[in-house]
């Protein structure tokens, strides 16, 4: 008989070889796991599902939802192999799905991170650089936190400027190409890295202070403290970095200051958008249109633009 650990390795294996890459529900679900074994339970109930969901009493109810969800998901797998596991209800805590309202950087925001994020200490010297090279890559390109992290050389061409995402969300993958100065810090931050580590343990781009391929959420741990240190995130202290803007604001500042420079310049937005949506890896060009409604300045400039060209029409 299979142990649940087996399972779960086969349940991320089928799941990974149909395009997703599920790095957090695969960190999660060996916690439940590891849960269920302290409870010497051979099968996953309802009851224990809950429990472990919410241990964290500091958490959110979202945050309890989302866990069960991917328990939930994982035990539907199981049950067909062994019905005695059973599958959580959908909707079981009654949270309603809710999209933060994004933080849209300004440039002078985004230069003192970077800057906060080079005073970061550590042996080799690699926290600091790798985290303010990445987020001024983030900022300049509007990619997603996991797609910069996961990058690796052979995905990086420094000579035409263009990165390639390969099967990213949704399973896709897609070139993006990048200004000149973006490839200059890259240039920069592939020599230093180099000059680190001259025998490579890893094929990855941006890599960890022991050389390896970065955890997204240690980067994240990184932001958050430099976000406190700016004064950009406010929270109670010592290891807990409370809430504010996040890592993957920095994408969601791309996105919003393109629209931005698009309406105040006079382009054919609904034109462009189909554009943007392709370079940022949307499924569709509503996710694009969302930006629209999340950000206050963007919806006035939108009804602006929509009001002259319904008036256009009327002449």
């Amino acid at each position: 008989m299979k142990s649940l650990q087996d399972h779960l390795s086969q349940y991320i294996a089928a799941r990974r070889a149909l395009g997703t890459q599920l790095q957090e529900p695969a960190k999660t679900l060996s916690g439940f796991i590891k849960f269920l074994g302290r409870k010497a339970a051979k099968f996953i109930t309802i009851p224990l599902a809950l429990e472990w969901s919410q241990q964290s009493k500091n958490a959110q109810r979202a945050t309890w939802a989302r866990k069960l969800s991917m328990v939930r998901q994982f035990a539907r797998w199981l049950s067909v192999i062994e019905p005695r596991h059973q599958v959580p209800p959908p909707r079981l805590l009654n949270v309603r799905h809710h999209r933060s309202k994004p933080h849209i950087y300004s440039d002078q925001e985004i230069a003192r991170l970077m800057a906060a994020a080079t005073t970061l200490k550590s042996r080799p010297g690699m926290k600091g650089l790798t985290l303010s090279t990445l987020t001024g890559l983030l900022a300049a390109s509007g990619l997603r936190p996991g797609e910069a992290a996961s990058l690796e050389n052979r995905d990086v061409d420094l000579q035409t400027g263009v990165l390639v995402i390969r099967e990213s969300k949704f399973g896709k993958s897609r070139l993006v190409p990048v200004h000149k100065s973006v490839i200059t810090a890259l240039e920069k931050y592939t020599r230093e890295r180099n000059r680190i580590f001259p025998h490579p343990c890893s094929s990855a781009f941006f890599v960890s202070d022991r050389g390896t391929a970065l955890n997204l959420g240690v980067v994240r741990r990184w932001f958050c403290q430099i976000s406190r240190s700016c004064g950009l995130r406010k929270g109670p202290g010592g290891k807990r970095y409370g809430r504010g803007p996040r890592l993957q604001d920095l994408r969601h500042t791309f996105a919003t200051k393109r629209l931005v420079e698009w309406y105040r310049t006079g382009s054919n937005v609904p034109l462009q958008i189909p554009k943007l949506a392709t370079y940022l890896g949307h499924s569709s060009v509503a996710c694009t249109y969302w930006y629209i409604e999340a950000v206050p300045e963007l919806l006035e400039l939108a009804t602006k633009f929509q009001l002259a060209a319904t008036q256009g029409g009327r002449r």
